[in-house]
């Protein structure tokens, strides 16, 4: 019996009833010059249908030639996962009908991936660490791109046509498999969240992916499944396809257990299905019957060798890895002195790589944490921007604390300046100096206005000579006022106290 409801149980009793069971296809397209098996460019936003070849539209006659540089980059993304590296493994032909595939198959791995067996520990929120056992990780090429016209959706259920694009047919691409993933419980979406971040994080720290997800470099097809409390018994498994942002991946499995829970708990059953997500109402709709790989009618590519690696290739390929970037951070946070809090805001902020530089140019680490976590995000937010695209970039930050250091601003004209470097008007030496945003520190401008804020503040000045330091701060605020906030804080207390005649 398929599923007889609409509705979805609250997350917290479909906890109470079921235990989930969580399986991640993360695929990652590759960042080499040319495709899997083509001299095609390999280019993100192109001329649609521009870059092809023979061999992506699959016209007949042609032969395909393995890309080496894709071999090696699966072989270092095996090892950053901690795979077995196949000494001999082979391509397949895996075939089925869609119009953005031209060859009718897909050239992929089945029984003999590049690299099996591995595991990667996640960190979650709190410091705790999951292992996630990897099954496989194989190679195989992109299909295009279809772009559905004539609906509100721009999905193929309400679109009037669609248009193919074969830019992306045969870009290299590894899909990460996992093998089943049980005692995650209530923090799954979590999980599933923090399990894409960490796959991303190393294939960007690889340099083998440009791992933008908003460009579908990294997308995650996320399988759930639901057990009742205290079975063992694996649920039937439905998989949400093509998920391309972490946050959409951890609403797609609070999705999935909230609506399996309720098609259970109704006395339904679950379809093995594939599931659309929707970002808009982050919900997920039925796709298609979800086809076993026996449906696909695997068999060896008659057009490719197999792929022979050697002891001395894998380990010259190993020795290339760079620090992994969970140890990156764990040594990160000791170079700095980060409190675990402290570090775990910065990563969950998304900004750790932006401090880093901005310590390696030469700012301070408390410097840095305090500008990329406070202005500059504020900023990013204001504008509706990922932090990395708002425009101010580490040097901007090293200039800003110099600035401050020679006394030219101060923090609060600081802020102003990354506002204007964040529209575009230039760097904050050049911000500052155009529009005279620099400190006034000439005592005979700041005498004048603090003469004024004694006269119109008696009260506060009779406290000061009672010995009342503290009251100093209100004729600080009408002087930098008067200044626009451009007074050296500093040194008009010092002549506050000069002119009223007290001592500190």
């Amino acid at each position: 019996m398929a599923a007889v409801t609409d509705e979805v149980l609250s997350f917290d009793e479909a906890m109470a009833a079921f235990d989930p069971v969580l399986g991640f296809e993360v695929h990652v397209e590759l960042n080499t010059k040319t495709k899997m098996f083509s001299p095609a460019p390999n280019a993100f936003g192109d001329v649609p249908n521009t870059n092809v070849s023979p061999v992506c539209l699959g016209l007949p006659g042609v032969l395909p030639v393995v890309n080496g540089e894709a071999v090696e980059y699966s072989i270092k993304l095996g090892l950053a996962l901690n795979c077995q590296i196949a000494e001999t493994c082979r391509f397949a032909r895996k075939n089925y009908f869609y119009p953005d595939t031209p060859k009718n198959f897909q050239t992929s791995q089945y029984d003999e991936p590049i690299a099996f067996d591995g595991w990667l520990d996640v960190e979650l929120e709190d410091g705790t660490v999951f292992r996630v056992e990897i099954e496989r990780a194989h190679m195989e090429e992109d299909a295009g791109k279809l772009t559905h016209v004539g609906g509100a959706s721009g999905r193929i259920q309400d679109a009037a046509y669609s248009l193919v694009d074969y830019n992306r047919a045969g870009v290299p691409l590894v899909e990460i498999v996992t093998k089943p993933i049980v005692g995650a419980g209530e923090r799954a979406p979590e999980l599933a969240r923090a399990y894409v971040t960490a796959i991303r994080d190393i294939v960007k720290n690889l340099d083998i992916s440009d791992a933008r997800m908003e460009r579908g470099n990294v997308r995650c097809d996320a399988n759930v499944s639901l057990m009742p409390k205290g079975s063992t018994t694996f649920g039937t498994r439905t998989e949400t396809k093509n998920v391309n942002s972490t946050r959409a991946v951890a609403h797609a499995v609070t999705f999935e257990i909230q609506r399996q829970a309720a098609v259970l708990q109704s006395g339904g059953s679950i379809v093995q299905e594939t599931r659309h997500w929707h970002e808009d109402t982050r919900t997920t709709t039925s796709g298609r019957p979800k086809s076993d790989a026996d449906d696909y009618r695997y068999f060896p590519e008659p057009d490719l060798v197999p792929v022979h690696t050697t002891p001395e290739w894998i380990e010259r390929l190993r020795a290339e890895l760079p620090e992994p970037p969970a140890e990156r951070r764990k040594r990160l946070k000791a170079e700095w002195g980060y409190s675990d809090e402290e570090f775990r805001d910065v990563v969950n902020a998304g900004v750790t790589e932006e401090i880093a530089a901005t310590v390696e140019a030469g700012a301070t680490a408390s410097a840095a944490r305090k500008w990329w976590m406070g202005e500059i995000a504020r900023l990013a937010n204001v504008a509706e921007k990922d932090i990395a695209d708002l425009g101010v970039t580490p040097e901007h930050v090293v200039e800003i604390e110099t600035l401050i250091g020679e006394k030219t601003i101060n923090d609060k004209i600081a802020k102003q300046v990354l506002g204007f470097v964040a529209a575009g008007e230039g760097t904050p030496r050049q911000i500052v100096e155009a529009k005279g945003l620099a400190v006034v520190s000439d005592d005979g401008a700041l005498t004048t206005a603090v003469q004024e804020a004694i006269e119109q503040n008696p009260g506060v000045v009779e406290k000061i000579k009672g010995g009342k330091l503290q009251a100093v701060g209100a004729l600080i605020g009408p002087v930098m006022k008067a200044t626009r906030g451009q007074a050296d804080a500093a040194r008009v207390r010092e002549i506050v106290l000069e002119q009223l005649g007290v001592q500190e």
